[in-house]
């Protein structure tokens, strides 16, 4: 399935890129010295060009450029594109500057950039589609509802996935109907895959014939796993008791060396973080003083692991302290202050919560805390809202990087529900690998909104 999903797509982008790098340099030295470049050139040349290249990487990676929507450099990835390229320049520059390397950054890397852009380009437009491309098959597409439908026109509209729907069948009610749909389908269209909504109880009870066509060479994929590779979340009509059941099981089971290692990183991380950002606390203090001559800090209480109270701590944004108080319309006496409306917008506002993660009530990367009123609100509006507490929450999150306007801590059950579908992709698929990629990416929305 992971070849129809996405087809080589990350492992080639990133082997691609580093090729484009290493010829980059390869003929930026030609370029440079007119001649080809002997053993000792290079020789001098890669230690220093080698960290910039994983450097370089780690940018692109963080900007979202070996993400499955952006594989392919067109559209708004042609943006993401430039401004990696733009940071990834000036990042060069100061480290030349400040490395006691023999080389004339001016020039070498003015003429590296300039090459490598080309080549990228070149690589992602042209090379990379006939190199990821992969024989489309046949396929029926079973299932109702929202989901489906995006999935169904992600496939349609994307010509990096193995799969080209030919027919899509709403499910019956009777199992006969159904079957009888499916196979008319499947023989009309001479498809080889079957994508079906394995949750829906109508396609359920229509296992035993789905059974049977796996004997005859058919492929079936369940659309909820199909979905989550494709989309990065869990799509929550096709999730269901037996699905929190299996995945919380298999997520927080046997994870003893993962949350060990997880926890020495957030003690080491926040101890370190806490002290560096220690050089904000006057600043903010003379801002809120200037403006309101009120409180610098505020306490609230918001729900962690296990639906267990924790207190956060945090510089104050709004004109009184919000204990998330609010009445049927979601609103609230309190107002943001200016001051406070910038430390919301750079996150400043967040930075004592290093505290929080260091003392255990936290953890850099996790579903983020929701206050209680909030939380008693979603869990009645919003079906298995309350598995989310299955882990402890985390001062960046998965669903952070694509919610970057999300109402501040108003009632708004729709883009909970959405936000609900991230969460319990990251209970689902929670690593180390995964915690740094949503730290990255926080990092870089967060350069993004301090550069406007």
């Amino acid at each position: 399935m992971t070849s129809i999903a996405n087809p080589k797509g990350t492992g080639i982008l990133i082997i691609g890129d580093l090729l484009a790098f290493i010829f980059s340099l390869i003929a930026t030295l030609a370029i440079r010295y007119w001649q080809i470049p002997s053993h000792t050139l290079l020789a001098s040349h890669v230690p220093a060009f080698a960290i910039l290249f994983i450097v370089f990487i780690l940018i692109n990676f963080s900007a979202g450029l070996y993400d499955k929507q952006v594989a392919i450099i067109r559209n708004r990835s042609q943006g993401l594109f430039i401004r990696a390229q733009i940071v990834n320049a000036i990042i060069g520059i100061i480290f030349f500057y400040l490395m006691p390397v023999t080389i004339a950054p001016k020039a070498n890397l003015f003429i590296f950039f300039i090459i490598s852009t080309a080549l990228l380009l070149l690589w992602r437009i042209v090379m990379f589609p006939v190199v990821s491309a992969t024989r489309k098959q046949n396929a029926i597409l079973v299932g109702s509802g929202a989901d489906v439908d995006d999935l169904r026109e992600e496939i349609e509209g994307n010509i990096r996935y193995g799969l080209a729907f030919k027919e899509s069948i709403q499910p019956h009610s009777s199992v006969t109907e159904t079957v009888k749909a499916i196979s008319e389908a499947v023989s009309r269209t001479q498809s080889n895959v079957i994508v079906a909504d394995l949750h829906d109880p109508a396609i359920e009870s229509a296992m035993p014939f789905l059974y049977s066509l796996v004997f005859s060479g058919m492929q079936i994929i369940d659309a909820s796993k199909l979905y989550e590779l494709i989309f990065d979340r869990i799509p929550l009509s096709m999730v269901g008791e037996r699905w929190l059941v299996e995945n919380s099981s298999s997520a927080l089971g046997n994870r003893r060396l993962y949350d060990g290692l997880k926890r020495i990183i957030d003690v080491i991380v926040s101890f370190i973080g806490g002290v560096i950002s220690l050089v904000f606390y006057p600043f903010v203090y003379v801002a809120i003083k200037l403006e309101d001559r009120g409180r610098i800090f505020i306490i609230q209480e918001r729900t962690g692991k296990n639906g267990k109270p924790v207190k956060i701590i945090k510089f104050r944004s709004m004109s009184g302290n919000d204990h998330g108080k609010y009445g049927a319309t979601g609103t609230t006496k309190n107002v943001v202050t200016r001051v406070g409306k910038f430390l919301r917008v750079s996150r400043i506002d967040e930075i004592p919560q290093f505290w929080n993660v260091f003392r255990g009530d936290l953890s850099l990367v996790g579903p983020r805390p929701e206050l209680p009123p909030l939380v008693d609100i979603y869990e009645k509006e919003i079906l298995y809202y309350n598995a989310r507490h299955l882990v402890k929450p985390g001062l960046f999150g998965w669903a952070q990087i694509y919610h970057e306007a999300h109402p501040h801590h108003a009632v708004a059950t729709e883009d909970t529900r959405d936000k609900l579908s991230y969460d319990l992709y990251y209970i689902k698929n929670r690593s180390l690998a995964l915690d740094l990629k949503i730290i990255l990416r926080t990092l870089q929305i967060l350069l993004k909104r301090a550069g406007r």
